[in-house]
């Protein structure tokens, strides 16, 4: 809430870091965008881009009333994300009183990258396990000798298709104890496990460890980063995926789970006391997470569950479950996935965290992809503009169109002529972008341009327009694209190459992708480190 004056509440420094390390429930959201927020935020901050608040919300915050603390750089985009909470409901708002600057000079660390927690989790079960790894030339000299053994990629199936190590199967992190009983039946096959970097790679090889298979399991240091570095070629397009489990391989799997259960202390419920927690959901923060693959989601999921992979959940706690010391429930259909990813979670110092008993089984099931409400969006007008008045527009040349699309999709295909602006940015930007006649906004798939509209209409005099369906119904229509980043505005109206929204990946940096891969893989080692000087991180202080 405000004070009673009307102005945002404040909390300093020292106060939040005693609220992160407390007992109670807290959700620390930092409103830059990614790409800004990975050069130096708080451990415990999740990145809530005021551009895209709206949409990401509800996602990650799951009740109204969860202790809100919005931060920044001092740019004033915690104001402004601390009164959009609240215009849209959230009853428990506040601020870092001189945000992240603050938080330094109190003496506290600020950490560099995304999914921070996850990554450092993942040096320490290395460091404290001792799981075994080998290189990528270690690798490569037992595919030539043609060895007994399976490459195992720990990634999701984007990242594995559009690089992979040869022979890699994808069988990402949460399938791994599931699926490897077929896909190694015999003890004697050694079994690698991959992923882009480092963090999935240790804790898919541990949890393979962990479950007690009879193989031999390592990771494979630096994953395909090491694999490029060492100055070997990444397969593309493979299609390699894991199988359906057979007979055999399910009870395995499921024997397992059971091992780690009774080690890691992985509690189940059951569906009465989901229900109770579900009917707590006004004081208590609920996540009931869907760990199985998306497409198995999509085919029927328990009504209320948000699609969460395990594998990427236990990578990227910090945007999956924003709140610290919620309750999550996970759910899949043998409870075998669920079971192995909430031993991570118990790891890691989530101290409420359940399987749920019999997971989908005995319910009605809803079929579909998941459907994520955006915030405000009733409020604002529908689009308004269809593709072929656009065309027609554009080729008389009366329009301004400003794409308001996250710059990596911006840079693959946006319609010919459109200015790319984020739009937390829209004054500068448009202050830049010599706009002239309609203004014609436009986004992946319009969502965020009909936010956008009624703050663009107060920066400009002349009418403004939200393309339908945003730039899938442009493509949809099979309407020329333009790529590149011609027109990424920077300062005094130069080529913005980096706008900041985004998180780039070294084999994205554009530059010496060498050199950007060697810093990120060195940069991981070093977490481990950096948690301990921060003191903050929840499993070390379960």
């Amino acid at each position: 809430m405000t004070d009673t004056d009307g102005a945002l509440r404040r909390v300093d420094a020292e106060a939040l870091r005693a609220r992160i390390v407390g007992d109670e429930e807290i959700a620390l959201l930092d409103a830059r965008e990614e790409g800004v927020f990975s050069q130096s935020h708080i451990l415990y901050a999740s990145c809530l881009a005021l551009s895209r608040l709206e949409m990401m919300a509800p996602a990650m915050l799951a009740r109204r009333a969860v202790p809100i603390v919005t931060c920044d750089d001092g740019e004033g985009l915690a104001e402004r994300a601390a009164r959009r909470l609240l215009a849209l409901g959230f009853t428990d708002v506040a601020v870092l009183d001189g945000g992240i600057r603050a938080w330094a000079a109190a003496g506290f660390e600020l950490f560099s990258g995304v999914n921070v927690p996850s990554k450092a989790f993942g040096e320490l079960v290395e460091h404290q396990e001792g799981t075994p790894s080998l290189s990528a030339d270690e690798l490569k000299a037992m595919i030539d000798a043609g060895d007994d053994l399976v490459v195992l990629d720990s990634r999701p199936w984007p990242e594995y298709h559009a690089r992979n190590i040869p022979t890699g199967i994808c069988c990402p992190g949460a399938e791994l104890a599931y699926r490897v009983h077929d896909l190694a039946p015999s003890p004697a096959t050694t079994v690698v496990v991959n992923c882009a970097g480092r963090t999935r790679s240790i804790i898919g090889a541990q949890s393979l460890r962990n479950a007690g298979i009879p193989n031999r399991v390592l990771a494979l240091r630096n994953g395909t980063m090491g694999w490029h570095l060492a100055g070997y070629t990444l397969e593309a397009g493979m299609e390699r995926h894991y199988r359906e489990p057979t007979e055999r391989g399910l009870a395995a799997a499921k024997e397992a789970a059971e091992r780690v259960a009774s080690r890691f202390g992985v509690r189940t419920i059951d569906r009465a006391t989901l229900e109770q927690w579900q009917a707590e959901g006004e004081s208590r923060s609920l996540y009931l997470l869907d760990v199985r693959s998306p497409e198995e989601y999509a085919a029927g999921h328990l009504p209320g569950t948000r699609s969460a992979p395990g594998g990427q959940l236990v990578q990227e706690t910090d945007m999956f479950v924003p709140t610290l010391r919620a309750r999550i429930v996970l759910v899949d259909d043998t409870g075998v996935r669920a079971t192995m990813t909430a031993s991570w979670l118990v790891q890691m110092g989530w101290k409420h965290v359940a399987v749920l008993e019999g997971g989908i089984g005995g319910s009605t099931l809803l079929r579909g992809a998941e459907s994520r409400p955006v915030l405000g969006l009733d409020a604002v007008p529908p689009a308004s503009m269809r593709a072929h008045e656009l065309a027609r527009r554009l080729e008389a040349g009366d329009v301004t169109v400003i794409d308001l699309s996250l710059s990596r999709a911006y840079r693959a295909g946006h319609v010919p002529g459109a200015w790319h602006a984020v739009r937390a940015r829209l004054p500068e930007t448009l202050a830049r972008a010599r706009v002239r006649g309609t203004v014609v906004l436009v986004s992946e798939d319009g969502r965020t341009a009909r936010l956008a509209r009624p703050e663009v209409e107060a920066l400009v005099d002349g009418p403004v327009e939200v393309l339908i369906g945003g730039t899938a119904d442009w493509r949809a229509e099979g309407r020329p694209l333009e790529a590149g980043d011609g027109r990424m505005l920077g300062a005094e109206g130069a080529p913005w190459v980096d706008p900041g929204d985004v998180w780039l990946r070294p084999y994205e940096s554009g530059g010496d992708v060498e050199k950007a891969m060697q810093s990120y893989l060195t940069w991981e080692v070093n977490l481990v480190e950096q948690i301990a000087r921060d003191g903050t991180a929840e499993w070390l202080r379960a």
